[in-house]
């Protein structure tokens, strides 16, 4: 139980800074720019709780870890951002915001867990 809190939680908070880059973007300047910032911000943001993560813990494989954290974030976007936050799915029609993003949190993640993994054998 406590190495599935320890992957959820490194999940929450790439989610929790993602979020405020939207939140602040928004306030701050133009959709456009504000997704654009995101979709760079995204893997730097993975990256480094990846690399904590493996660091620190390293409970899942990186293949394990970076479909977990998509799927956190995915499920939280869907189920928190989108119906209760938004109460609209138009989020997920952006590339730019959500499916770039996507594919960038597994991507950062999972090369993270392998650069890691080689880097310490």
């Amino acid at each position: 139980m406590k190495r599935t809190l320890v992957l959820l939680l490194h999940a929450f908070i790439g989610w929790a800074i993602c979020g405020a880059i939207i939140g602040i973007g928004f306030s701050l300047t133009t959709e456009s720019n504000t997704l654009i910032i995101h979709a760079c911000a995204v893997p730097v943001v993975f990256g480094v709780i990846a690399w904590n993560y493996f660091h620190r813990f390293h409970y899942t494989s990186p293949f394990m870890t970076a479909c977990i954290f998509l799927i956190f974030i995915a499920g939280t976007d869907f189920f928190l951002a989108a119906l209760i936050i938004q109460k609209s799915f138009i989020m997920f029609s952006s590339i730019i915001g959500t499916w770039i993003p996507f594919a960038s949190i597994f991507l950062s993640t999972y090369l993270v867990g392998i650069f890691t993994k080689k880097s310490s054998t």
